[in-house]
């Protein structure tokens, strides 16, 4: 992903280590281009909850910010093939949109934009469940999927 986005941009992030190799990977992408960056760890994201009982919480906030931006940018090391927790929650919640018929309406607009993903982790490569987890979640949303730039992270011996 190093060619120069022509379309409003936002990447959002979430790692362990607030400057470690994530921040690295995010932050030598916005260098390149025009983009906003959003650390969901500098954000109270709660748990997916049935009953919608959130105190405190940043994510309809968030959410909406983002909804101005056409194409999204995920940022996240690989954890056990998997996203950090806070990426995770942030997805999770927008089933929040899902089952409010008032929110349907901006959950709509994610057929327009489109979404990218940035990834590290100590393999040459990001598992392939990896990617389709995001690939599936964000497809099946309406998203559409632009590209893929993973860093290894494991220093050669």
């Amino acid at each position: 992903m190093q060619q120069k986005l022509e379309r409003s941009t936002v990447i959002i992030y979430s790692s362990a280590r607030q400057n470690g190799n994530t921040k690295s990977h995010v932050m030598g992408f916005a260098e390149q281009n025009d983009v906003r960056v959003i650390c969901l760890d500098d954000y109270k994201i709660a748990p997916y909850c049935y009953n919608k009982t959130y105190k405190n919480d940043d994510f309809y906030t968030v959410f909406e910010a983002l909804l101005k931006y056409q194409h999204w940018v995920f940022a996240s090391p690989v954890y056990w093939y998997n996203t950090t927790v806070q990426l995770k929650a942030f997805i999770d919640r927008i089933t929040d949109y899902m089952d409010d018929e008032s929110l349907k309406p901006k959950l709509r607009a994610l057929r327009d934009k489109d979404f990218s993903l940035l990834s590290n982790g100590s393999s040459p490569e990001a598992p392939e469940v990896f990617i389709q987890m995001f690939k599936q979640t964000f497809g099946y949303l309406g998203m559409q999927f632009l590209n893929h730039h993973h860093k290894n992270t494991q220093k050669a011996a």
